[in-house]
């Protein structure tokens, strides 16, 4: 499924928004870790984890420049100190403007995952709204996901609609 924000609008606070901080590079273990909870749950997916360690020093750069147009927030695990419970991830891109968005500057959502230890708690949710948060200071015109059948009523109560742009993907 493709969603893609609806309208622009209020975004909802929770009490556990307190909860939510941007990630650091001392974070991205754990943002690997996540992850992969997030590609263990698909059907069909590769679930090696072998990539980690070369994926680490990226990932740990990446969370270091501000700047970069990724930005990450999480929710630190309540119960294990140094995990995290919850993730969000997301990257600005630039697609040539149309009718909605003139600038062209698009969100894309990926990576949203819960441990599944601290699961239907809000903290997903709670990742989600900081990071629209942080697109609309981005100014991005849309923001655009793929989300499992589990997830789509959380993006849905959020404003994201189902779009017909169907995703086609290109491998090298």
């Amino acid at each position: 499924m493709k969603f893609r924000r609806h309208r622009p609008g209020p975004v909802a606070t929770v009490p556990i928004m307190s909860l939510v901080r941007r990630a650091v590079p001392e974070d991205a273990e754990e943002l690997l870790r996540l992850r992969q909870v997030m590609i263990d749950s698909m059907a069909g997916a590769d679930t090696s984890t072998d990539w980690h360690a070369e994926s680490l020093t990226t990932v740990r750069g990446r969370l270091a420049d501000p700047d970069g147009g990724l930005a990450a927030f999480v929710v630190d695990h309540p119960e294990r100190a140094g995990a995290l419970g919850a993730l969000v991830v997301g990257t600005v891109e630039y697609r040539i403007g149309r009718a909605g968005n003139p600038h062209g500057r698009i969100g894309y959502v990926f990576s949203v995952a819960t441990d599944p230890e601290v699961r239907r708690r809000g903290y997903a949710r709670a990742c989600m709204e900081a990071l629209v948060v942080w697109f609309r200071e981005e100014g991005v015109g849309q923001i655009d996901l793929t989300a499992s059948a589990e997830a789509a009523p959380l993006y849905a109560s959020m404003g994201f609609v189902r779009t017909p742009d169907p995703l086609m993907r290109l491998r090298f």
